[in-house]
């Protein structure tokens, strides 16, 4: 009346060439993100580095914030920036966005 339950035999281990199958579109993805993503940060992290680095008094920039200014004096975290004719205002150095070419400000 009661029939006997038979043990099923346990699942092969994967190979070698499945383990690749399946770690395959992970490794790709990492790579893409690598090439797409990380690697472009990178090197714009290095560039803003490099161009905060040599500043120069005189040179015109622009702040994060959107500052169009002429730098009057430079410190090693802070930076005067003359707005205007007599209007001096102090960023953070890190704030600089952008250094622009010279005469930029005149032309606007």
């Amino acid at each position: 009346m009661i029939s006997l339950a038979h043990a099923q035999t346990a699942a092969a281990a994967p190979s070698g060439a499945e383990l690749i199958q399946q770690f395959l579109p992970l490794v790709v993805i990492f790579v893409l993100f690598y090439f797409m993503l990380i690697r472009p940060q990178m090197k714009r992290a290095k560039e803003q580095k490099q161009m905060l680095a040599e500043l120069a008094k005189g040179d015109e920039i622009v702040t994060a914030s959107g500052q169009l200014g002429k730098i009057v004096k430079l410190g090693d975290q802070y930076v005067s920036l003359e707005i205007a004719d007599g209007v001096i205002t102090h960023v953070q150095k890190a704030s600089v966005q952008t250094l622009l070419p010279k005469g930029t400000i005149k032309g606007l």
